[in-house]
Parts: structure tokens; sequence; C-alpha cells
């Protein structure tokens, strides 16, 4: 009870700092006729200092009046930075999209890649539900599958990029992630007695997603449904593969 009254505290201490930002967004002063090189000062130096949407603000206006200035990829680039800072996915993703149509070769494309796959993983974080306990396993990982293909893309076209490295470390956690995914579904199959449609997404798991922690649950769940499907062959398979790879399991010591 003591944890869930701080959970709710903390929610509602973040809930009103919200708040008091979203005001002072609504505080921003219209964007001053400078040029291009002076606005782009300006959002530099609100991006420094987190106002993330001053700088869009200002961003947008130097993108709307120098379209095709010598910083306008720059801007261009930054401003995307911008929406994922300040949480606008919608606009994050349409100016990523725009800029690799128009920009497929540009030097810095390993980074709008990045930055679409990270403003599309942060579309998955809740961090109320997280605070709450609340487990959202089986919510849509479509955003989490755009995520891993934007993050390949890195790691097979641009290997040598500076954030291939991470990208490596965030595609092993989204795999574990989408296995997350196959588990809940299959769970909700057993529940309703759909044992070859929950053994499915078992197997699914195992050849997929074999690296992750989720393999020893998904035999599991084989296991058991071919039992109760009479599947003797399938379910003697799974359980050697279980017992080769989790020896301490309970099903093996059992």
């Amino acid at each position: 009870m003591e944890k869930l009254t701080f959970r709710t505290l903390f929610i509602v201490f973040l809930l009103a700092i919200a708040g008091c930002s979203s005001s002072s967004d609504n505080e921003v002063d219209k964007v001053p006729d400078k040029s291009a090189q002076a606005l782009f000062t300006d959002a530099r130096e609100a991006l420094d200092n987190g106002l993330f949407q001053k700088a869009i603000q200002i961003l947008s206006a130097i993108d709307s009046r120098f379209p095709y200035g010598p910083i306008s990829h720059q801007v261009q680039l930054d401003l995307i930075y911008a929406y994922y800072k300040s949480g606008d996915a919608a606009q994050g993703i349409a100016l990523t999209d725009r800029f690799l149509r128009l920009n497929p070769a540009h030097v810095n494309v390993d980074y709008v890649y990045y930055m679409r796959a990270l403003i599309n993983l942060s579309t998955e974080s809740n961090l109320f539900q997280d605070l709450a306990g609340i487990d959202r396993s089986d919510r849509d990982p479509s955003a989490s599958r755009e995520a891993f293909k934007d993050l390949k893309t890195i790691v097979t076209n641009y290997p040598q990029s500076k954030y291939a490295a991470d990208s490596r470390k965030r595609m092993i956690a989204i795999k574990s992630r989408l296995a997350e995914y196959e588990l809940s579904v299959a769970r909700f199959y057993i529940e309703r007695e759909s044992y070859a449609s929950a053994a499915n997404r078992g197997r699914y798991i195992v050849e997929v997603y074999s690296q992750t922690s989720q393999v020893e649950e998904a035999l599991e769940i084989m296991i058991e449904c071919y039992e109760k499907m009479g599947l003797t062959d399938l379910r003697n398979n799974a359980m050697q593969v279980l017992a080769a790879n989790y020896p301490d399991n309970d099903k093996v010591a059992n």
C-alpha cells in the first residue's frame, strides 16, 4: 500500500511539472524577422537550454523562410531532434520520412534512421504505467518493429556509424519486447483453450527469438499445449530441447 501511495504521489508530481511546462511552452514569443544564421543561433541556444517547443518554433520558421539555404539540412536534423525531445512523435516521424525521401544519400542519413527508431521506441514507453506496475506487454508492437527495421538498416548498411553499437544493443532489447508480446498472445490462447494457436506462438518465439529469455517459457507453453492435444512426439521433442537448454527447469526435474 505504501509503495502504491508513493507511486500515486510521484505521478501527481510529474503531472504538475508537465502542466508547468505546457504553460511555459504556450508563452513562446513569435519568431522575429532575422537572418537564417541568426535564427539558427537562437534555435541552438533554445535546444541547449531544453526549450524544445521554442526551438521547434524557430527551426520551423527557418525551414519555411529559407527552405534552400546552406543550413537547411542541419535545420531539419535539429528539428527532428527537437520533436523527439518534445514527445511529438507524429511530427518527428513525418519529418524523418520526408528527409529520407528527399536526401537518401545524405552524409547524416544514419542519424536520421537512428532518430526515427528512437522516436518509434518513445511511443512504446509509458512512464505512468511503469510506475503503477501495469504490465502492457500485450500492446501492439508495431512501433517496435518499425524501430527494429531502422536499427537493422544502420547495422547492415552503415556498420561504421557511431550509432551502430547502440543500434545492436537496442535490437536485442526489441527482440525481447517482441518475444514478450508473442508470449502474452500465447497465454491468451491458452486461457481460451486454443492450444494449437498457443503452441504455434511458442514455436515462433523459439525459431525467431532464440536468443531471448522468453524461450524457456515458450517451450513450456509448447509442452503444455502438445500434452493437451495428445501430440506426444511433439511434446517429447519440445521437452528434449527444454532439458538441453534449461536443465534446472521444473518440468525437466519432474
